[in-house]
């Protein structure tokens, strides 16, 4: 029984190290992390926003608000982010002036919108930007007289410049707040008796985008 012993004893001293080297040489894997995705702005989207405007006029200057949707695509080449978009909104900005009982005149801007390219610097989910091109405006303008009413709508074509900035608050949203400066062209109205000159507008407004 003792010879038995030993030789047990013998063989697991043996067989250990011979375990140990066939562990060391087995190679070990390590899981590789997890890397959280890169935020970019390239692709369409879609939004919804509203706002507030005020004629740049020392008097009877028009002031209202506004709120409407908007389309886009963006361009992502490092930080540098290139745009298109266009954007259309109902209105209610207007200016009254007159006597009242014998003679009114009201002109509102009962819609505008525009087409405009940007360009903007990326900060991971916070986009600082410029952007301009076209805009337009339909004009109504109302007149009272005497009792005797009569109104007439234009549609106006303009222009419109400024800058903004868009955080992308959560996957897909983004959260934006724009200043736009407008000059919507002059034009006559009931037959040029009445001359308006070009409608020049402040307008600050917010809106939330879905990006596809």
């Amino acid at each position: 029984m003792k010879k038995i012993l030993l030789a047990t004893v013998a063989l697991a001293a043996l067989a250990a190290p011979a375990a140990a080297a066939d562990l060391a040489a087995r190679p070990t894997y390590t899981k590789a992390p997890v890397l959280a995705p890169v935020q970019t702005w390239t692709g369409f989207y879609i939004g919804a926003f509203g706002g507030y405007a005020n004629e740049d006029a020392s008097t009877a200057a028009l002031k209202g608000g506004f709120a409407g949707g908007t389309v886009g695509y963006n361009w992502q080449q490092g930080p540098l982010v290139f745009g298109l978009e266009a954007d259309a909104a109902w209105a209610d900005i207007n200016a009254t002036v007159g006597i009242p009982g014998v003679f009114g005149l009201t002109d509102r801007i009962e819609s505008t919108g525009t087409v405009r390219g940007r360009i903007g610097y990326a900060f991971d989910t916070v986009l600082l930007y410029g952007t301009g091109g076209y805009a337009w405006g339909n004009n109504k303008l109302s007149a009272t007289v005497g009792g005797v009413a009569g109104s007439e709508t234009k549609f106006l074509s303009g222009w419109a410049a400024g800058a903004g900035v868009e955080w992308m608050f959560a996957p897909k949203w983004s959260l934006k707040g724009e200043y736009l400066y407008k000059s919507l062209e002059s034009s006559t109205y009931f037959g040029g008796a009445v001359p308006l000159g070009t409608l020049n507008l402040h307008t600050f407004q917010v809106g939330v985008n879905y990006h596809f």
